[in-house]
């Protein structure tokens, strides 16, 4: 399914078209969709919000930029939620901002990558986890840590099967059953709809086999809401082993105005980096969203600019002036991966951003880390240097915006 899924995309117009990348913003103009449904975004009740995807590394599942760049957009627009999350607590020091998830012990965790990765593989879909159990009784739940961030539409994504059962979704609305038994294996993504915001879901199996591959919570008066999923460590080519029936269905259930695409840095710091199968990786995701998202933009996130000393990843890497003995430098292979992106974002006309270029280029990792807005790993943001990054992506975005209108 996935090979005739990226054929047909192939051979979309979209895929076709070729517009060469050579500054910090290339193919904005393929994010028109999404303009024209941001420039009609206000708090308006029973209109579902703005909804906007982002998929990638721990730049993502750690919720640094992609938090500031939530606040920003609904502090303008209005708070559509919070968006789409991996189910329960998936690994020790998930952070869930805006909201609360918690979970009995009952759960095995499936994953895309880490320590829930195993060659048999549960469904696995847009958030690259699922959580299964047994237990009858096994339990989670997610809480709105404040009122702003309570929720009118829950949408719970699970496996169907002979052997499913069912799940009981309860809020101060009362309780709900889901069954999840049918004669066909299948994901199912089942969405709730409450006249009073809810504050909190808690999710029960009632008994029997229970799989679920994400949750999450909107508030449908208008707005903005910004999903982030991702896992630390991990490559596009570990997103590239979810399952496309499961995304199909999770992409219609929540419905993303504008996916975004956040991998590279772990490819770049790789011990050795195959550029033409990590290209073979990145077309092949291209098409692939393009085939389960039909329509939706897709904006492809360079690696921010990041840091190291270990001389394995050097190369003939120029070093950082003034970074000391041995001196501080951009892994080779994290170039070549932006370089590769740089050109498939040309060659297969897609929205990309340079995200070392909005950070001051090459090196530049240094001097945000000096002025404490990136930890001293001079790889990962702090919030402060989330906030400046948000705000460079989102001006960005409004410029392209404005000169199409």
């Amino acid at each position: 399914m996935k090979a005739i899924l990226a054929a047909a995309a192939l051979l979309s117009p979209a895929a076709t078209q070729a517009s060469p990348c050579t500054t910090r913003v290339c193919n904005f103009d393929t994010l028109a969709p999404y303009f024209a449904r941001v420039a009609q975004a206000r708090p308006a009740r029973g209109v579902p919000p703005v909804h906007i995807l982002q998929i990638g590394d721990s730049h993502t599942a750690g919720d640094v930029t992609t938090a500031a760049w939530r606040d920003l957009l609904q502090a303008r627009y209005g708070n559509g939620g919070r968006g789409v999350l991996p189910p329960g607590r998936p690994y020790a020091g998930y952070l869930t901002k805006g909201v609360t998830a918690s979970m009995s012990p009952d759960w095995l965790v499936g994953a895309t990558f880490g320590p829930g990765s195993v060659e048999w593989r549960p469904l696995l879909g847009l958030a690259s986890f699922s959580l299964s159990t047994n237990a009858p009784g096994a339990e989670m739940a997610l809480a709105a840590d404040t009122p702003d961030m309570a929720f009118d539409r829950f949408v719970l994504c699970a496996g169907a099967g002979m052997f499913a059962r069912s799940v009981t979704v309860r809020t101060a609305d009362g309780d709900r059953q889901l069954d999840l038994n049918s004669a066909v294996a299948e994901p199912r993504c089942t969405t709730l709809k409450y006249a009073v915001p809810q504050m909190k879901a808690e999710v029960i199996a009632d008994h029997g086999p229970v799989t679920l591959t994400s949750w999450g919570t909107f508030r449908d008066n208008g707005g903005v809401a910004l999903s982030n999923v991702g896992i630390i460590g991990s490559q596009l080519q570990h997103f590239a082993t979810t399952d496309d029936d499961v995304l199909a269905v999770e992409f219609k259930a929540y419905a993303p105005d504008l996916i975004v695409l956040a991998f590279g840095t772990n490819e770049g710091f790789g011990p050795r980096l195959d550029t033409g199968a990590y290209e073979a990786v990145l077309r092949g995701q291209i098409a692939r969203l393009r085939a389960l998202a039909p329509g939706v933009p897709l904006l492809l996130l360079g690696p921010p600019d990041a840091l190291s000393r270990t001389p394995e990843l050097r190369g003939d890497a120029p070093a950082c002036p003034g970074t000391g003995t041995p001196p501080l430098f951009v892994p080779l292979a994290l170039a070549q991966v932006r370089a590769v992106q740089r050109r498939v974002a040309g060659e297969m006309n897609i929205a990309w951003w340079d995200w070392q270029a909005a950070m001051g280029g090459p090196c530049s990792a240094a001097r945000w880390a000096a002025a404490g807005l990136m930890r001293a790993d001079k790889v990962h943001l702090l919030a402060s240097g989330g906030a400046i990054v948000a705000a460079r992506l989102q001006a960005d975005l409004d410029r392209a915006m404005a000169e199409m209108h």
